[in-house]
């Protein structure tokens, strides 16, 4: 099996869709000829020419409201936010649009808006956040955030495949930082479902995205303190594998819920109130959070480390859990 990035694998995933359906088409900004800011799509435009992949003008809104057009017209557009952050520019075609029409008028929009999202690549506060929760309280809209490579190519085929709208964040920290060998053979990773990155008794840190390798290295550090870890990596947080979570929980008793968003309206809040609802009697410790503090993402190198969550961060949260 060839050893793939990150990056590649979401190459792939839309290479093969473009190739099995023609009604696939790529819109976003500068994708075509330039090949994508990361060039991620780069050799599509060779491969598909300019009217399956189109260099679209500055304007985010109008790039999700042709995509949405299209998509009622029988084709499956995947749109590139050149940095995830821009989504805000089409927030009200996503919500207002896209997400309400299979309830208003049982039409389905099978677009899929992907982008690069997440920090610790000195982007400061225009191109590193994470946006999952600006989406959370939108019902009709679907969200996935792949951790591996594997992931990235399985996760962006089904959102492909999707008949309503999918957002897709790929951390742009992963892209070619992350190796993998992938099948050869074609796979699907169906939505909603989320996958034990790490067996543990002791306790679960529950996470997405490049915050997998957070909780794992943070794992491997306290697995020699006698603190057995378990990591659930979500993959799609809408929507999420509440089975999974909960298994988990009653499994170790007690719970980390970690990602690299900010902390108030995070995307922990609906765990943690989840788990309190369903899960109370199982546990034997407070559920904690480890996120990033409200703020904007800093610029400065030694600014954004001590933003973003770390191993430092975790290990001190877990050690504190475990001896509750």
């Amino acid at each position: 099996m060839p050893v793939v990035t990150y990056l590649e694998a979401i190459r792939q995933a839309l290479f093969e869709e473009m190739e099995r359906d023609p009604n696939v088409f790529l819109m976003g900004e500068d994708i075509g000829v330039y090949g994508g800011a990361f060039k991620v799509t780069e050799g599509l435009y060779e491969r598909f020419g300019k009217d399956r992949v189109i260099d679209t003008p500055i304007s985010e809104a109008a790039i999700v409201g042709a995509a949405c057009g299209a998509a009622m017209m029988g084709l499956r557009p995947v749109v590139e936010m050149q940095f995830i952050d821009f989504i805000s520019c089409a927030f009200d075609m996503l919500t207002n649009f896209a997400a309400t029409s299979r309830y208003r008028q049982n039409i389905g929009i099978p677009i899929v808006v992907r982008g690069p999202c997440g920090g610790g690549v000195r982007g400061g506060p225009f191109h590193s956040q994470n946006v999952e929760s600006f989406f959370l309280n939108t019902p009709g809209l679907k969200m996935v955030a792949p951790a591996t490579a594997y992931d990235a190519k399985g996760l962006l085929k089904a959102a492909i495949r999707d008949d309503d709208p999918v957002l897709y964040f790929e951390h742009k920290f992963l892209y070619r930082r992350i190796k993998e060998d992938l099948p050869h053979e074609e796979y699907i990773v169906p939505i909603g479902k989320a996958r034990v990155a790490r067996q543990g008794s002791t306790l679960s840190i529950i996470t997405y995205g490049a915050m997998v390798y957070t909780a794992l290295e943070t794992a491997e550090l306290l697995a020699k303190e006698g603190i057995d870890i378990e990591v659930i990596d979500l993959r799609s947080l809408l929507p999420y594998d509440e089975e999974a979570v909960l298994t988990s929980v009653a499994k170790t008793n007690k719970v980390i819920l970690l990602h690299e968003a900010t902390r108030t309206g995070g995307y922990a809040g609906e765990l943690a109130a989840t788990i309190a609802e369903k899960a109370f009697e199982y546990l034997d410790g407070p559920i904690v959070r480890v996120t990033a503090p409200d703020t904007p993402v800093p610029y400065s190198p030694p600014l954004e480390d001590y933003f973003l969550p770390s191993v430092e961060k975790l290990a001190k949260a877990a050690r504190r859990l475990a001896e509750y």
